[in-house]
């Protein structure tokens, strides 16, 4: 990927960040490589459409009124409200010294334990934090997944391919992504009274006694009906 060119100009700190941003007009700051710090600002459109191809891992060409100065995002801001860029820092690289940056995982391949065991492909780390001299820089990571054949099969960081002069700090052991089984779903069992013995017959009056229903009265005789004496 090729560098992007933002084209920025120098911010009076006379006009507020908000006069800015009702302008459609983003506040910045560029620092580093023995830059002092120079309040700037630029179009809203044009930082979006630079940021969404570039992101935190590409350099991108400044141009302070002419002057080309290679930056990197070290810190954007967003509204909280409208999720617009609010605020952006960019450091200023040195092209002939090594720098530290975060770089993005790529997942490529297909797993054949997720395509053919329906397994959950799980990525414990999605970023390495790389060191490399600025033209080295990589946009992103590529870790292949064609290896993961079963559950709970891993891809180290030791066995990623790094791209030329591109170093990460990670550990080879550490877990970029694995295959987990897919969970099952539960079984409610049905929930039996206590005391109560599974499969019989509900006692007479215990089913309305259940139910709040009061239990039927004895049978009395019809009216003008006798009653049997006990001589009987």
């Amino acid at each position: 990927m090729g560098m992007p060119t933002l084209s920025v100009q120098a911010r009076s700190t006379s006009e507020t960040p908000r006069n800015l941003r009702a302008k459609n007009t983003v506040p910045c700051v560029v620092y580093g490589n023995e830059m002092k710090n120079t309040a700037i600002q630029c179009d809203y459109n044009q930082l979006f459409k630079v940021y969404v191809k570039a992101g935190a891992s590409t350099l991108i060409e400044l141009d302070v009124e002419g002057k080309k100065v290679p930056s990197l995002v070290h810190d954007i801001e967003f509204d909280p409200i409208s999720g617009r860029i609010a605020h952006v820092d960019f450091y200023a690289v040195n092209m002939k010294k090594k720098i530290e940056a975060k770089v993005p995982v790529r997942i490529t391949g297909v797993s054949p334990a997720v395509k053919e065991e329906a397994g959950v492909l799980v990525i414990v780390r999605d970023h390495f934090t790389v060191h490399c001299l600025p033209a080295d820089l990589p946009h992103d990571i590529e870790v292949n997944i064609d290896s993961l054949k079963a559950f709970r099969d891993t891809v180290l960081a030791g066995a990623v391919t790094l791209p030329p002069g591109v170093t990460i700090e990670e550990s080879p052991e550490e877990v970029v992504v694995t295959v987990q089984e897919p969970r099952k779903e539960e079984v409610v069992e049905p929930v039996v009274a206590e005391g109560a013995v599974e499969g019989a017959a509900p006692v007479e009056g215990a089913e309305a006694a259940a139910t709040g229903a009061k239990p039927a009265a004895e049978a009395k005789p019809a009216a003008g009906a006798k009653a049997p004496s006990k001589k009987e």
